[in-house]
């Protein structure tokens, strides 16, 4: 990795923020925005009727029912409940790619946590802080190896659960940004609670410019990326959080190997590529690594491309995605290590 001098990107604030949400005021004929897996979802496309919005909105409410880890119609509950479940081709390809996805982070990423993530509160909204006893018991049931997935249907062992929180936004945005593709659309901005999805450009044919959110001051940006149909997902504890009696603050992603909330060095990551899923999955895995060891995963992956800040406000960040990220306000002057990458 090679650090560059904070002045060199002063050149950049030449550019504006001005268009860090939606390019334009969308009329109601033209966006949709709609409550699913427990966040608030937006999609604006100016040349989609209402007919294809609805699809839309309707393709997402099906995916929540199917891969709700708290709906009791849900596949997923099913095989948490139950320990075996036949799948639907969508949940079967959600959970075969996060498995892939566990496999690839060496367990960074990890679809066993939710035993772990509920003993927290965070599926209840009952935060509590269990003892390290309870984590101890708990941590034996973290291990994705030990799902099974074979021909439509997926089995656990005793006591094992899953939760394809990490990647279903994701994999949501995907199928939306397809179903608009097939209805003809070439401009569009999906928004599934955070988990971008910008297909082409935008309509005047320039890049969308997406605003990543400082995670230590929510009214302000560490800058923007300039994105041409692609995916950005960002992940960050500042997103959901509890305060503890003692004054801690507890973040929502987890550390498999400690079941407890990471605290790796990293406070925000944020992945751009081609598919929201994959976004999704990394974000969460590279938060999980920390930055060196983030580094050194991307720098073996050039084909994905990440921002990270950390808990000393630097900033890493891929080589080629530098070019198309503007820094602001204190973040003009932040380090910024760049990650070299390796063709593969």
């Amino acid at each position: 990795m090679k650090r560059i001098p904070p002045l060199t990107l002063l050149l950049a604030l030449t550019l504006t923020l001005v268009s860090l949400s939606l390019p334009s005021p969308a009329s109601a004929s033209s966006a949709r925005t709609f409550f699913a897996m427990d966040t608030v979802m937006t999609v604006s496309a100016p040349e989609a009727d209402e007919s294809l919005l609805s699809a839309c909105e309707q393709a997402v409410f099906r995916l929540d029912a199917l891969l709700s880890v708290t709906q009791p119609t849900s596949q997923i509950y099913r095989l948490n409940q139950e320990g075996q479940s036949a799948l639907s081709p969508d949940t079967e390809a959600v959970l075969s790619y996060a498995l892939s996805a566990c496999r690839l982070t060496g367990g960074a990423l990890d679809v066993t946590l939710y035993p772990v993530v509920r003993a927290w509160g965070f599926t209840t909204g009952e935060y509590r802080v269990p003892t390290d006893e309870e984590i101890a018991a708990l941590l034996p049931l973290v291990d994705y190896t030990q799902v099974s997935l074979s021909g439509g249907v997926a089995s656990l062992p005793p006591s094992f659960q899953v939760d394809l929180g990490a990647v279903a936004k994701g994999y949501a945005s995907d199928v939306v940004a397809d179903l608009l593709r097939q209805g003809g659309v070439t401009s569009a901005l999906i928004d599934l609670g955070g988990n971008i999805y910008c297909l082409g450009s935008k309509p005047d044919q320039s890049a969308w410019r997406i605003g990543i959110r400082d995670p230590l001051n929510p009214e302000g940006f560490v800058g923007s990326l300039s994105v041409t149909d692609a995916a950005v997902v960002t992940s960050g504890s500042y997103e959901r959080n509890f305060t503890a009696p003692d004054g801690r603050v507890y973040g929502h992603i987890f550390d498999p190997a400690t079941g407890r909330p990471a605290e790796n060095g990293l406070i925000s990551v944020t992945v751009t590529g081609p598919t929201g899923m994959e976004c999704d999955a990394l974000t969460t895995a590279l938060y999980v690594m920390g930055p060196n060891a983030a580094a050194e995963f991307l720098s073996a992956a050039p084909s994905i491309d990440a921002l990270m800040v950390d808990d000393q406000g630097g900033i890493w960040i891929t080589e080629s995605l530098l070019p198309r990220f503007t820094p602001t306000g204190s973040y003009a002057w932040a380090p910024i290590h760049t990650i070299s990458q390796t063709e593969e």
